[in-house]
């Protein structure tokens, strides 16, 4: 017996979502709005949000004349969801928008339907750790937690500024830290060196994108000791598979405090060899990695929306370096043993062009790289779309999941997650095999 078509979803004006009696659900490839086929859904993960998307309509699919629709009845809107972490979103929405459609917020949009009554979307997890799953996360034991640190170090303002993270903007990795487990943010930088389209914690006024950010940035450097006194008892209380990361969602890029951030490194150092020291980074100065890894950095997370170096740039809008300098932080962290992991953020129509491929492909094997984070783009679709076309980075899509599985056959031995690995789960630094594979 085969499986019924999932229905076409929208909203009203209150945001109550609705199954469409009739209308079959369409996904957005980047390219064009297409049906989908029963294993390309899956039940709407746990912790995942819903949106209705204002100045938009839903489009669906009637099954009968075979045809594309345009739902434009007055008030309804098309319907989207926000997928919980460790799942790549593989399909956007189908949708028109309207002439006065305001920008969206900085989510990563994907295409939801309704089938025998469940929500369902077009997803794949791409890791199984548990770390940020939201539904295990409770927020009245990581109150108490987060009263309790304050009154241990009242005069680390690193800690202020997470409690705040946590409690405020409810960042799981704030939250984890308050909760002695996995891995722990170490923010240190008030300013970038580049001015990404999506940036999360600092948009300009008036814009010509529109973007708000979705919270504020931290606005003071912490010193050494406020930086090692987080880490070091992160990794006192977590143990081995303690994680520490500088560069966080809400700071700008951590290699512009150098000083602090070798500092710090240098101070863990002294103390334990527990642990993994990792920086989240746009790796735009490769002499400062080499100071980091000479101090003991473990490992390091490129973030990157593509391997194209026009594509590159039309996102991060870099100031004072350009791709070179990127890809040259990556053979030095490799050159020295460490852990290279590239924070790739994946778009539908993107991520899944034959030139993409290559191009990731090309640096994959030049710079040996360990491990790819698949992440979903945060950004209203449009107007990534927009630029990066304005550079002809878009193309015919092959599909996400047909491009993992080509990816995965080019490299079988190359690691695919979601989260910065514990030392246990890298092969290069001496853990067992990692057993981080995307579930298809």
């Amino acid at each position: 017996m085969s499986e019924s078509r999932a229905k076409m979803a929208y909203a009203d004006a209150e945001g109550r979502i609705y199954e469409h009696p009739e209308l079959e659900m369409l996904g957005w490839d980047g390219e064009c709005w297409r049906p989908l086929e029963a294993e390309e859904l899956t039940p709407l993960p746990e912790g995942s949000d819903l949106f209705s998307l204002p100045g938009r309509l839903a489009a669906g699919h009637d099954p009968v004349r075979d045809e594309v629709v345009v739902f434009d009845e007055p008030g309804m809107t098309a319907v989207s969801c926000f997928i919980a972490p460790a799942y790549l979103r593989t399909l956007l929405p189908a949708y028109s928008s309207l002439d006065d459609a305001p920008a969206l917020p900085l989510f990563a949009y994907s295409a939801v339907g309704i089938r025998d009554g469940e929500m369902v979307t077009a997803t794949v997890r791409v890791d199984e750790d548990i770390r940020q799953d939201p539904f295990r996360f409770d927020v009245d034991d990581i109150a108490k937690r987060v009263a309790a640190r304050r009154e241990a170090h009242p005069e680390n303002r690193l800690i202020t500024h997470l409690e705040n993270c946590a409690l405020t903007y409810h960042c799981r990795a704030a939250q984890n830290y308050f909760l002695d487990r996995f891995e722990a943010p170490l923010p240190a930088a008030p300013t970038c060196n580049a001015f990404c389209v999506g940036c999360i914690s600092l948009q300009p006024k008036g814009g010509d994108d529109q973007a708000v950010a979705a919270h504020d940035r931290i606005d003071f450097v912490p010193k050494v000791d406020e930086l090692a006194e987080v880490a070091l008892g992160h990794i006192a209380r977590v143990g081995d598979d303690a994680v520490v990361s500088f560069g966080q969602g809400c700071e700008g890029e951590p290699i512009n405090q150098p000083l602090e951030l070798e500092g710090t490194v240098r101070a863990i150092r002294r103390q334990t060899d527990r642990g993994i020291i990792n920086l989240n980074s746009n790796a735009s100065r490769p002499d400062v990695i080499r100071r980091l890894v000479d101090a003991g950095l473990d490992s390091l997370r490129i973030s990157t929306n593509s391997a194209r170096p026009e594509v590159w740039a039309a996102y991060y809008r870099p100031v004072g370096y350009d791709f070179s300098a990127v890809r040259e932080s990556a053979r030095v962290i490799r050159d020295a043993g460490r852990y290279l992991m590239l924070n790739y953020f994946v778009f539908p129509g993107v991520t899944d062009t034959q030139a993409e491929l290559d191009a990731l492909s090309a640096w994959i094997d030049e710079a040996r790289v360990d491990m790819v984070q698949l992440r979903n783009l945060n950004l209203d679709p449009e107007v990534y779309l927009e630029k990066v076309a304005a550079v002809g980075g878009t193309g015919e899509p092959m599909g996400l999941l047909p491009w993992l599985g080509r990816l995965r056959e080019r490299f079988p031995e190359l690691t695919f997650g979601y989260f910065n690995p514990p030392r246990r789960k890298m092969r290069t630094l001496g853990g067992r095999d990692a057993d981080l594979r995307v579930s298809m």
